[in-house]
C-alpha cells in the first residue's frame, strides 16, 4: 500500500513540472520591410517534444515565400520581398492530435532605395528654355510621396502623389521649365523627395539629389600634349593626351592618318597610350572634339615619328621562292624606321657588295639559271643598328653535265669487274637508269642506279652502254662502248703451240741460210749445182 501511494506521487509531480505548449513570432506582431529585399519570419514553440508546424496568409493568398521546419521552430523566408509579401502571416504549432496555438504577423511594405535622379535639358544657354526633370525611382506607396524642387534656396515647385493608386512600385517624375539668365549658370538644383509614412519605423525617410546648372561652351582651345615627346625612341611608351574646353564634356575620337590616305580610328578617350611605341606607330594622329549639346567639333594634330632601328617588314620573291630556270625573277625588300634605313640585297654566299636600293629595293634576276639558286639576304641599316633577313631562291632545272665514269677502263679483259658510275646535275635531283643496246640497235634497260657494275666480263657483255639521267624537266644522255679483250682460260693449252713454233723456227732458219748461200754462187759462176755444194762441204 505504501508502495502504491509513492507511485501515485511520482506521477502527480511529473504532470505539475510539464510544461503547456507555448509560441511565438519573430519579429512580433508586425514588421516593415522594403521591397527588394529578404525578410525572415520565424515561429518558435516550447512545451511539446515534437511539434508541427503551418503557415497561411489570413486571406489563404499563397505565401510567397519559403517555409523550412526544424525541431522546435520553422521559419518562412521571402527572398526578395515583393509587393505581393504585404499580408498578414498566421504560424499554427500542432502538439500532437488536439494541442495547438496559433499567431499573426502583419508585413507592412515600402520601397525609397535611392536617392532623386536629377536631368537638365538642354543644357544651359541664356536666354533659351530649359526643363528640369526630377526623378525618384521605384517607390512604394507612391501616394505618400512629396516632392519639393528648387533653385539655391528659391523653391521652384512642390508636388505630391496624394492621388496616386498605384499598388506596385513606380518612378516619379515631376517636371519645371523656366526660361535661365546669365546669372543662373553654376546655380544649384536640388530635388528633395519625401515618404512620410505613419507609424512605419524606417530610415531614410527623406532623400535628396542636387545639380549644378552649368552653361553649355565649347569644344575650344584644343591641343594634344605628347609624352616624353613627338619623336619618342623605338620600345618606349607613348602617351597622347587631347585637353579641350568644353561644357558639358565632349566626346574625343583619336584617328590616324595612315599611308594609303586612310583614315584609322583609334579610341574614344581623352588619353592615347602607346606602351612600345614601334616604327608602324609613326603618324599623323589626329584628336576630334565633339559637343554633342553645342554640335560643335573641333580637331587638333600631332605628327608623330619613332626613331629606331630599322624592322624589315617584308623579304619576298616574285613570281615564287620556287622558279624554273629560264623565268625572270625578283628579290623585294622593304624595311622600315625613322631615319630612312640604307638598304642592301644580295647574294649571302657573294662577298662583293650589290649594293644599296632605294625606292623599289629591288634585285633583278633576269632568265635565272641553277647557279641563282641558293640564299639571298636582305640588310638595312640605319644610325640606330641594323636588322638582316634571309630567304632561299630554289631554281628547278632539267638533267645537265652528265657524266660516265669507268673502273679500270672502258677496255678490259675477259673475267674482269667493271665498274661503270653516272653522274649528273639538276633540281629535283635526276633519276639515273642504264640501258644496254642489244644486236638490233634498240636500247635495253638493265639497271636503275647511278652505279652499274659488270662482274666477271665475257664477250656478250661487250658494246654500247646508255645512262640516261631524268627529272621532271627533262633528260640527258651520255653514251660509253665497253670493249672486251679476249684470252685463253687454261695455261697448258698454250704448251704444244710453243713446241710447234719451236720446231718450225729451228728447220726454217738453216734451210734459209742455204738459199741465200746458193743463190750468191750461181750469181759468181753463172751456175749452180746444190749437190756439188753440199758434196765440197763435206
Amino acid at each position: 500500500m505504501g508502495r502504491t501511494r509513492q507511485a501515485v506521487l511520482i506521477i502527480l509531480y511529473a504532470l505539475m513540472t510539464v510544461k503547456a505548449l507555448e509560441m511565438e513570432i519573430i519579429p512580433a506582431n508586425r514588421v516593415v520591410a522594403q521591397i527588394g529585399e529578404t525578410l525572415v519570419l520565424t515561429c518558435n514553440s516550447t512545451g511539446c517534444a515534437s511539434p508541427s508546424f503551418s503557415w497561411r496568409t489570413q486571406m489563404d493568398n499563397p505565401l510567397g515565400g519559403t517555409v523550412n521546419n526544424h525541431r522546435t521552430y520553422s521559419t518562412l523566408t521571402m527572398n526578395p520581398v515583393s509587393i505581393v509579401n504585404s499580408h498578414h502571416y498566421l504560424c499554427t504549432v500542432f502538439c500532437g492530435e488536439k494541442e495547438k496555438k496559433e499567431k499573426s504577423i502583419k508585413v507592412e511594405l515600402y520601397s525609397f532605395p535611392s536617392d532623386p535622379v536629377i536631368e537638365i535639358s538642354p543644357s544651359l544657354v541664356a536666354g533659351a528654355p530649359v526643363t528640369v526633370l526630377c526623378k525618384i525611382p521605384d517607390v512604394y506607396p507612391s501616394d505618400r510621396l512629396e516632392v519639393l524642387l528648387k533653385k539655391e534656396d528659391h523653391v521652384l515647385l512642390k508636388k505630391n502623389f496624394y492621388a496616386d493608386g498605384s499598388t506596385n512600385t513606380e518612378t516619379k517624375t515631376v517636371k519645371y521649365s523656366f526660361n535661365p539668365t546669365a546669372e543662373d549658370s553654376g546655380k544649384e538644383i536640388t530635388c528633395v523627395a519625401k515618404l512620410p509614412i505613419a507609424n512605419m519605423d524606417f530610415e531614410p525617410k527623406e532623400r535628396v539629389a542636387s545639380q549644378k546648372l552649368n552653361a553649355t561652351f565649347g569644344p575650344q582651345n584644343t591641343v594634344i600634349t605628347t609624352s616624353p615627346g613627338s619623336s619618342p625612341m623605338e620600345g618606349d611608351p607613348l602617351k597622347l593626351t587631347c585637353v579641350t574646353e568644353s561644357n558639358p564634356p565632349p566626346q574625343i575620337v583619336w584617328r590616324k592618318h595612315l599611308a594609303d590616305e586612310s583614315i584609322q580610328n583609334l579610341v574614344e578617350n581623352n588619353v592615347l597610350s602607346i606602351p612600345h611605341a614601334r616604327s608602324t606607330d609613326s603618324g599623323l594622329y589626329i584628336c576630334e572634339v565633339i559637343n554633342l549639346v553645342t554640335n560643335k567639333t573641333e580637331k587638333a594634330t600631332v605628327d608623330i615619328v619613332v626613331q629606331g632601328a630599322p624592322g624589315i617588314a617584308e623579304l619576298s620573291i616574285e613570281p615564287s621562292a620556287t622558279v624554273q630556270e629560264g623565268e625572270n625573277v625578283s628579290i623585294q625588300c622593304s624595311a622600315e624606321s625613322n631615319p630612312p634605313p640604307k638598304i642592301i640585297l644580295r647574294r649571302k654566299s657573294d662577298r662583293a657588295d650589290m649594293g644599296p636600293y632605294s625606292e623599289g629595293r629591288i634585285l633583278l634576276l633576269p632568265s635565272v639559271t641553277f647557279l641563282n639558286s641558293g640564299d639571298y639576304e636582305c640588310v638595312a641599316e640605319n644610325k640606330f643598328g641594323k636588322s638582316k633577313s634571309e630567304i632561299t631562291l630554289n631554281v628547278e632545272y632539267g638533267p645537265k653535265n652528265t657524266m660516265i665514269s669507268v673502273i679500270p677502263a672502258n677496255t678490259v679483259k675477259e673475267g674482269e669487274t667493271v665498274t661503270m658510275k653516272c653522274t649528273s646535275s639538276g633540281n629535283p635531283a635526276p633519276v639515273i637508269s642504264w640501258r644496254k643496246k642489244k644486236a638490233t640497235g634498240e636500247p635495253e634497260k638493265i639497271f636503275k642506279d647511278a652505279t652499274l657494275i659488270v662482274q666477271n666480263i665475257k664477250s656478250q657483255d661487250l658494246g654500247l652502254y646508255e645512262c640516261e639521267a631524268y627529272n621532271q624537266f627533262g633528260k640527258e644522255e651520255k653514251v660509253v662502248e665497253l670493249l672486251v679483250q679476249g684470252r685463253l682460260e687454261k695455261t697448258d693449252q698454250m704448251i704444244p703451240l710453243i713446241i710447234a713454233f719451236s720446231c718450225v723456227t729451228a728447220v726454217a732458219v738453216p734451210v734459209v741460210a742455204i738459199w741465200i748461200y746458193v743463190s750468191r754462187k750461181a750469181k759468181i759462176n753463172g751456175s749452180y749445182s746444190l749437190v756439188k755444194a753440199l758434196r765440197l762441204k763435206v
